[in-house]
């Protein structure tokens, strides 16, 4: 008995087969990555909007007497979740890398720092009133302001890799427009007689779409195994770090799933592709 239906085994040819299989597993594995950096900075840069959208410090020189008395007043503000100075010792020892043990020095001026989180955005007029009215040389400094621009390269990262997803994408749909091409014009001989038999186009495109779909479904389901293996080792080797600067970049459970469906969704590209491209070749040949 052979393995394939009659009616497809026409189209099956050891060496293409394996080609394509081979090409769409490569594919598929760059394209997982791709997806998988694009989805976990996407998941950072959300986690980093909601960790310091409401963060902010007040910084406070010449009126540093002022403190207590505006630490006071910023907890009594509407929308104010916290507000607490930084004492000396953590100021010291944020700055020891740079002045060493003098900023130890009781006699060192120091900016007396105070954090404050919000609970909404709205709460910020109220607060800077509040500042102005306690201490009005006072400097107020926004954590997003900050790190704005780790930001934007964090998002960069992310619109790059869904354009590489997205030009993947596209060489796949080429690598199939010209399999279905060659297929054709190897195959032309045969194609003619089950024309002859009254088989129409839409019934010979469907043997192509089916055997580049399967094709593309094997080699896919390759290349996506070996990439979440990659990347569940690469997230071992980055937890193990501990560093806090990479605590937010990961792939939570859906991210996992939506990788986990690409070779589907590339199989359908595939198919798709390749039932226009014979049903458009056919119909120029009649």
């Amino acid at each position: 008995m052979s393995r394939h239906p009659p009616e497809r085994r026409w189209l099956d040819d050891a060496r293409t087969m394996r080609a394509m299989r081979a090409i769409m597993a490569i594919m598929l594995f760059l394209t997982v990555l791709a997806a998988a950096l694009g989805l976990a900075t996407w998941t950072a840069t959300r986690a980093l909007d909601a960790e310091l959208a409401g963060r902010l410090t007040v910084q406070l020189t010449e009126d540093a007497p002022a403190a207590p008395t505006l630490v006071a007043r910023l907890k009594g503000t509407p929308g104010v979740e916290r507000a607490e100075a930084v004492n000396r010792e953590q100021l010291a020892a944020l700055l020891e890398p740079w002045l060493g043990e003098a900023g130890l020095d009781a006699d060192l001026p120091m900016p007396v720092m105070i954090d404050v989180d919000l609970a909404d955005q709205s709460a910020l007029p109220a607060v800077e009133r509040a500042v102005r009215a306690a201490a009005p040389n006072a400097r107020i400094d926004r954590h997003a302001t900050w790190l704005a621009p780790i930001r934007g390269f964090i998002a960069t990262l992310a619109g790059l890799a869904a354009g590489l997803v997205l030009l993947v994408a596209a060489a796949t749909t080429a690598v199939v427009l010209l399999a279905a091409r060659a297929g054709l014009d190897t195959h032309a001989e045969t194609i003619a007689v089950l024309h002859m038999l009254g088989s129409t186009d839409v019934q010979v495109a469907r043997l192509f779409q089916r055997r580049i779909a399967i094709d593309t479904l094997a080699g896919g389901a390759i290349g996506t195994a070996a990439a979440l293996a990659f990347l569940a080792f690469f997230g071992t080797r980055l937890g193990a770090l501990g560093a806090e600067i990479v605590a937010g970049i990961g792939l939570r459970a859906g991210d996992w799933a939506v990788l986990a469906v690409l070779p589907l969704l590339f199989a359908l590209l595939a198919a798709l592709a390749a039932r226009a491209a014979v049903l458009r070749t056919l119909g120029k040949r009649m």
